[in-house]
């Protein structure tokens, strides 16, 4: 499946959910449902920078893909991590820096997070971006 696609797929799934309490319960769902990352990766330069929780974001190459594996120490975090690498693993480089992250406007994450909590969604995607550009520059 494209970015796109992913990510149409889901705001069909949030847009289920009547009120923010439901969403939110469902962002801790899909943080259970996250590949994890190997113990090897929880270093500093894998951590977000900007997150008012641990995240880290590990990302490999594999075949011309991009593999993100992550964890969080905070369970909203870990959903909204989770979110993410749906949408942008196993892509190429040149699809995840084309890609727009309107769905998550779409889905109303930004503005139901605290400010903080804003600030580390948007560090996450820069993160997921330069692994993306890194990658890219290699090929």
């Amino acid at each position: 499946m494209s970015i796109k696609e992913i990510q149409n797929e889901i705001v069909d799934e949030f847009s289920m959910f009547d009120d923010w309490m439901q969403r939110y319960e469902y962002i801790i769902e899909l943080g259970k449902t996250l590949p994890l990352i190997d113990e090897k990766f929880k270093v500093d330069e894998n951590i977000i920078k900007g997150c008012q929780s641990k995240v880290w974001v590990h990302g490999e190459e594999q075949n011309g893909i991009v593999v993100f594996t992550a964890d969080s120490d905070a369970i909203l975090t870990k959903g909204i991590i989770a979110i993410l690498i749906r949408s942008f693993s196993n892509q190429s480089p040149k699809d995840i820096l084309d890609a727009n992250t309107d769905f998550i406007d779409e889905i109303g994450l930004k503005e139901h997070l605290s400010p903080t909590r804003a600030n580390g969604l948007v560090s996450m995607i820069k993160q997921i971006k330069m692994y993306a550009l890194a990658f890219q520059a290699k090929q």
